[in-house]
């Protein structure tokens, strides 16, 4: 019988399957996938394949130079290879269910969106054998429009070939068995999709296509003119001894990674000088960063990418003057672990304290110096009474002008690396971004409009968020538990205006 062709997949369809993608555990550590994969099919739900070449790719996507030659340069050709791998995958594993199917054809690098459809289907239309159910390859003419008709259209076709086979009762309870077996993936599939909906990420993939979104308007007034925002993340200095065990190293001199320390500096400054007495040798290393802090530059990045901005990602040490007069500057981790922050950080309501600083696992805090109603002067890490695991993380996120007028600085951590990340996650989510902007509405302070707070349109604030945690390390989620104004601070081109003005006088 002929097969009827139906639509094909929607965009907002096709926007949630690249989403999707970009947040599975397929891509969870390659960024240079997460933006080539961006790129590329931002640009084919836009219907945009004009001047997609190896040259543009380049440029655009990975960020090389005008000169760049791809004839040397072989980079965009090694890349998509490796995506269509890990799209193939993605596919054959986390993505064996998911209804929209993302290629990249061979010798092409424009990506197609397609319905996939089930292999038995497939199958009996060509006289074939039965498969199995998850066995789901791309057809460009055949999809399933709802969750419903794809149960109707699953069940008629495998009814079908099994009354081929079988009769009788054995159909029945063989269908009955397949009805509660697909009844099963398609009502986890949907709860999945209503979790992942209200999702943190979730509120990002639509704001290309909405200029509406509250997403896109703050970081917009955040980020300015900017074309190329700093991300920074915490990097703290250990000792390392020739056993490759970790020294915590919180303050005094320190050199550059793998340089031999002084054992005089060593054991007035680490964190436990007995056990740094008698390690040996040691040498600095500040090569290691929290997982939270990592997740939340591939949030940023990932959203910056799709509002078309190429973020610069390095660590807190490699800050410069430069990167803070001429780039508004996001700063990732506490001030315990962030040395940029530490420095930048303004003076707020909102502080970071540790009791003792040669010990801190969970047991900073962070101080409120004008409690409001129903805050607390103390906020602490939350830990399971029986287990111990982490439960919950207390977060600051505070937003300041920077150095020079037109800049911003905003500096996010947690009191636990996964505090950091929860409070990323509410920052890049519409439901977190609209949160805050009525908690700022209702303090009097400017609402985020892009043009409604001084001269740079973003308005000057710390926010302290709460966020729950599962197994210790899952953030589940985050919640505005106060916000406060930042006294006003004028940055240093300001200064300079003021004085300039004031001479003239």
């Amino acid at each position: 019988m002929p097969v009827a062709k139906r639509e094909e997949p929607s965009v907002e369809q096709n926007q949630q399957q690249l989403q999707r993608i970009l947040q599975s555990n397929t891509l969870r550590n390659s960024l240079t996938l997460q933006q080539l994969l961006q790129f590329l099919g931002t640009r084919a739900i836009e219907g945009n394949s004009e001047g997609l070449k190896e040259y543009t790719i380049g440029v655009e996507a990975f960020g090389r130079k005008p000169d760049f030659d791809p004839k040397t340069d072989t980079i965009v050709r090694v890349q998509t290879h490796r995506l269509r791998q890990k799209l193939k995958e993605y596919y054959e594993q986390e993505g064996i269910h998911d209804q929209v199917l993302i290629e990249i054809p061979r010798g092409h690098y424009y990506p197609t969106f397609r319905f996939r459809v089930d292999s038995l289907e497939r199958q009996e239309l060509d006289g074939g054998e039965i498969g199995s159910i998850a066995d789901l390859e791309p057809n460009a003419n055949v999809h399933s429009t709802s969750d419903r008709e794809l149960i109707d259209t699953k069940l008629g076709s495998v009814s079908n070939q099994i009354q081929r086979y079988f009769s009788g009762a054995i159909v029945a309870t063989v269908v009955l068995l397949l009805t509660l077996s697909i009844g099963y993936f398609v009502g986890s599939y949907q709860a999945h999709t209503a979790v992942a909906g209200e999702n943190f990420a979730a509120g990002t993939s639509r704001f290309t296509h909405n200029p509406a979104d509250p997403v896109k308007t703050f970081w917009t007034a955040f980020l300015g003119n900017d074309p190329a925002p700093i991300i920074a993340y915490a990097n703290a200095v250990f000792l390392l001894d020739d056993s490759n065990d970790l020294f915590r190293f919180r303050q005094g001199a320190s050199d550059n990674r793998g340089a031999r320390v002084d054992p005089h500096l060593a054991r007035e400054f680490a964190s436990n000088p007995t056990l740094v007495a008698n390690a040996g040798k040691l040498y600095y290393e500040d090569g290691y960063t929290g997982t939270g802090e990592l997740e939340s530059v591939a949030v940023l990045a990932t959203l910056f990418a799709q509002m078309g901005m190429k973020p610069t990602i390095k660590t807190s040490r490699n800050i410069t003057p430069d990167d803070l007069q001429q780039h508004s500057v996001i700063l990732l981790g506490s001030p315990f672990q962030n040395i940029a922050a530490a420095q930048l950080l303004a003076v707020g309501d909102f502080t970071y304290q540790n009791p003792d600083s040669r010990r801190e696992q969970w047991r900073a805090q962070i101080m409120n110096a004008h409690p409001g109603p129903n805050e607390s002067s103390v906020y602490l890490t939350e830990r399971d009474p029986d287990t111990q695991m982490l439960k919950r993380d207390y977060s600051v996120i505070s937003i300041e002008p920077g150095v020079v007028a037109g800049h911003n600085i905003a500096v996010i951590g947690g009191l636990d690396t996964k505090g950091t990340e929860g409070a990323t996650r509410f920052l890049t989510s519409h439901s977190g971004v609209e949160e805050l902007s009525a908690a700022l509405a209702a303090k009097g302070i400017p609402v985020i409009n892009g043009a409604s707070a001084g001269k740079d349109g973003m308005p000057w604030f710390q926010a302290l968020v709460l966020v729950h945690l599962e197994k210790g390390d899952q953030v589940l989620s985050a919640e505005l538990t106060a916000v406060h104004p930042l006294p006003h601070r004028k940055s240093s081109a300001t200064n300079a205006e003021d004085s300039s003005t004031s001479t003239k006088k």
